[in-house]
C-alpha cells in the first residue's frame, strides 16, 4: 500500500510539473507577443475645423455605426466588454479628457496610432481594439471621426486595467484570438476618400466591418475569443445552400433594423444590428450589393 501511495504521490507531482511547466510556457509566450514593440510610421491627417457641424455629424455617425459607442460606450466613456477568470477583464477604455481618459498631452497621432496601427504610445499591441477592422478608413472619414472624438464632453470614469486570463492566452498562441496589429499592413496608404453610394466599392468598403466575426471571406463561424454563450457568426456567402443565398435585399434591410430573419426569429443580440441599423440606406444598400454578389469563393472581389 504504501509503495502505491509513494508512486501515486510521484505520478500527482510529475503531473503537476507538467502543468506547471506547460502553463508557464503559455504565460511566457502569450507575454512576448502581447508586448512586442512596432515601429511604426503614422500618417497624419487633416482634421475639420470644430466649427465644421457636418464633419461632426458625419464622425458622430462612423462612431455610432462602426462599433465605437457599442465597445467605449454611448458617452465613449468606457466600458465593460468582457468579465471572466478564464479570458480576463477587458474594458474598452475612457476615450474623453475626464478623469480617467486620454492622456491631457494626447493629440491626434495618438489616436491614428490606435485605430490604423493596433498600438499604443510605446509601440505595443492594443488586444481589445479592432484595428484591423478600422486601418482601412480614408483620410477624410478618419479626420471626421477625430473631430467628433476630440468634441465629446469629458466624462470621469477610471480606467480599468487590462488583465489577460489563462484561457485567453492559450487562444492568442492558437491564433483563436486576434492581435490586431499583427494583422496590419503598417507599411499601407489609406485612400483619400471613397466615395459614397450603393456600389460594389463602397460596399466592400464598408464590409470589412463584418470581418471581425464573420471572417474575411464572410463564410462564418466560431467567433474567436466571445463568449460561450455567443453563437457561431452567420455564413454571409451566397454558397448554394447557406441560409443567406435566399435571402432578398428587403430581409436584408429588414434584419439591420429589426433584429429579424426573414422567417421572423430573432437575431442573437452579439450582432450589433443595433449600430448597423443606424446606418443610411445608401451604405446598407450598398453592403447589400457587395454581401448579394459573394460566394465563398469571393466572387465579387
Amino acid at each position: 500500500m504504501k509503495r502505491i501511495l509513494k508512486w501515486s504521490g510521484i505520478t500527482a507531482g510529475f503531473l503537476l510539473l507538467v502543468v506547471l511547466l506547460v502553463a508557464g510556457g503559455v504565460y511566457f509566450a502569450s507575454e512576448r507577443r502581447l508586448n512586442k514593440r512596432y515601429n511604426v510610421t503614422v500618417q497624419p491627417v487633416a482634421r475639420p475645423a470644430a466649427a465644421d457641424a457636418g464633419a461632426l455629424e458625419h464622425g458622430r455617425h462612423i462612431a455610432q455605426t462602426r462599433g465605437c459607442l457599442s465597445c467605449h460606450g454611448p458617452d465613449l466613456g468606457g466600458s465593460k466588454v468582457v468579465d471572466d477568470p478564464l479570458i480576463g477583464r477587458w474594458h474598452a477604455p475612457n476615450l474623453t479628457r475626464g478623469a480617467g481618459g486620454v492622456s491631457p498631452d494626447s493629440g491626434d497621432i495618438d489616436y491614428l496610432r490606435a485605430i490604423r496601427h493596433g498600438v499604443n504610445r510605446n509601440g505595443r499591441p492594443l488586444l481589445l481594439m479592432p484595428s484591423h477592422e478600422f486601418a482601412h478608413f480614408s483620410d477624410r472619414d478618419m479626420g471626421d471621426l477625430l473631430a467628433y472624438l476630440n468634441s465629446v464632453p469629458p466624462v470621469n470614469r477610471e480606467r480599468v486595467p487590462l488583465t489577460v486570463g489563462p484561457l485567453a492566452r492559450a487562444l492568442i498562441l492558437a491564433n483563436k484570438i486576434t492581435i490586431p496589429a499583427e494583422r496590419i499592413d503598417h507599411g499601407s496608404v489609406a485612400p483619400q476618400n471613397v466615395l459614397p453610394g450603393v456600389t460594389v466599392e463602397y460596399g466592400k468598403y464598408l464590409a470589412v466591418g463584418c470581418q471581425g466575426c464573420h471572417r474575411p471571406d464572410y463564410t462564418g463561424g466560431k467567433i474567436a475569443g466571445a463568449p460561450p454563450h455567443w453563437p457561431p457568426a452567420a455564413d454571409l456567402t451566397r454558397e448554394p445552400g447557406t441560409p443567406f443565398a435566399t435571402w432578398t435585399e428587403a430581409d436584408f434591410m429588414r434584419a439591420m433594423r429589426e433584429g429579424r430573419r426573414p422567417d421572423g426569429s430573432e437575431i442573437n443580440r452579439a450582432m450589433p444590428w443595433r449600430a448597423l441599423g443606424k446606418m443610411t440606406d445608401d451604405e446598407l444598400g450598398a453592403i447589400w450589393l457587395y454581401l448579394s454578389r459573394r460566394t465563398s469563393a469571393g466572387a465579387s472581389d
